[in-house]
């Protein structure tokens, strides 16, 4: 049967198991929705009970409710029966949040068994379940929580790059938690490349660098973050050096973040081949689908009602970085605490304006076109310019047409001269069938504009 054909049979048959129409409504979004969207607002929903009278949904908070109701009320109601007042028959329910943590007990009545990793430092909230994961990073996530199940026998050493503010740190911490709670017999230990030089001057000014050395290299798991502020530091390079293949010699864990991969840093080429040992991965920005969801997350765990179309507004104009989305959030939140409002879009405009301010413009070729659509749609430029018909180039391509005629000052004749050779009436057709397109495909509207604010940054 194919899936569209659920939508005339599912009105008819209210009678029939509701759990299957909900799996039903899962294929029918399946087809509508990015793999993203799915696993970030679909995937965590549970069917808890589903009689011929009425299913009952179990998400994990109040948002995704509010998504699915929101965004595919309609679609839902060709799935699903109504009750006499015209709502549908569905019900919903939280999911139980975690219990608080339980008092801590005067000092005098705790057990004196000092755990192997006291002096650990870690940040509670970076753990993997608060990691939300996308196309940009699901490898780099992977990798992290395979090294984290096996450590010193998956991936070692694991060098995980990638721009400020993206996760590095926050899937570092998310490994030693991880070590921590089920490898309670590692020592393990997590610094930044600064604190590791300041250990280094303190032990030499207190004499003490062979017990240094010893900690170190009696390590089961070493986290360390930054390492590109060892560049041009030639002493503290050659003793880490030392302490990186004691350890890996040892088939003991090592994870190292940076902002660049290892060929680009300006280290010697010892250390650089230490690191491209084992695993490299790169940590890249995320897409917009896993931005919403990260806002959303980020909102759930502050208490804070956040609507959809603010959450839209902030991952569509702030994509450089994840803490530069937390920030708008905390931003909005202390100022509706401090005026006494509501999040709404004429707050959003008040506290946020300064962080959307319009770029000046600029002179705009098709080859940033070409070069935004191509990386927005995974493909390559040459495929853009090329007579490929596929649909996978195809599309790409109209929507760069599109931008092209919309952002390009030169005739029409020379703009799909620029796509290997077309017509002007293959550039009008592409533009014509994306503009219509556009005013009713939602998801469409936002990749435009994404790509748009690309090409004039």
């Amino acid at each position: 049967m194919v899936k569209w054909e659920y939508i005339l049979l599912s009105k008819t048959m209210l009678t029939q198991d509701l759990k299957e129409a909900w799996f039903q409504f899962l294929d029918f979004v399946q087809d509508k929705c990015s793999a993203t969207e799915f696993e970030n607002w679909f995937a965590p929903i549970k069917v808890l009970e589903g009689t011929s009278g009425e299913l009952t949904l179990q998400v994990p908070n109040i948002f995704v409710q509010q998504y699915l109701i929101d965004n595919y009320r309609k679609d839902l109601r060709s799935f699903l029966p109504e009750r006499s007042d015209g709502s549908l028959s569905l019900r919903f329910s939280i999911a139980d949040e975690p219990p608080p943590n339980p008092p801590a007990l005067p000092q005098s009545s705790l057990p004196q068994t000092p755990s192997l990793n006291d002096g650990v430092k870690l940040n509670h909230a970076y753990t993997f379940p608060h990691f939300i994961e996308g196309p940009a990073n699901q490898f780099v996530k992977s990798a992290a929580l395979g090294v984290a199940m096996r450590p010193g026998k998956s991936y070692n050493p694991l060098f995980i790059h990638g721009g400020v503010g993206l996760g590095k740190t926050h899937l570092l911490h998310a490994i030693g938690h991880y070590v921590m709670e089920h490898h309670k017999k590692l020592k393990i230990q997590y610094i930044s490349t600064e604190g590791f030089i300041n250990d280094l001057v303190s032990s030499l000014r207190n004499k003490s660098s062979a017990k240094l050395k010893q900690f170190y290299r009696c390590l089961d798991v070493l986290l360390i973050d930054d390492i590109q502020f060892l560049q041009n530091r030639l002493n503290f390079e050659e003793e880490f050096c030392h302490t990186f293949e004691a350890l890996i010699q040892q088939s003991k864990q090592v994870i190292v973040t940076s902002d660049k991969p290892p060929g680009q840093l300006k280290l010697s080429e010892r250390m650089i081949a230490r690191m491209e040992w084992g695993l490299v991965a790169h940590i890249d920005i995320p897409d917009f689908e896993t931005r919403v969801a990260i806002l959303q997350h980020k909102a759930s765990l502050k208490g804070i009602r956040l609507p959809h179309k603010v959450a839209y507004f902030i991952a569509e104009h702030i994509f450089n970085n994840v803490r530069q989305l937390e920030g708008a959030l905390n931003r909005l939140s202390a100022y509706c605490q401090l005026m006494g409002k509501e999040i709404s879009d004429e707050v959003m405009a008040s506290s946020l304006g300064e962080w959307v301010q319009t770029r000046p413009s600029k002179r705009i070729s098709v080859e940033a076109i070409l070069k935004s659509v191509a990386t927005l749609f995974e493909v390559k430029e040459s495929d853009l310019r090329s007579p490929k018909r596929t649909k996978k180039i195809a599309f790409p391509r109209q929507v760069a047409m599109y931008l092209a005629k919309e952002l390009v000052s030169d005739s029409l004749m020379k703009i799909a001269q620029s796509f290997g050779g077309k017509t002007h009436s293959t550039l009008l057709h592409s533009w014509k069938k994306i503009a219509h397109q556009v005013e009713k495909d939602e998801k469409l509207k936002r990749q435009i504009e994404m790509a748009r604010r690309d090409i004039e940054k």
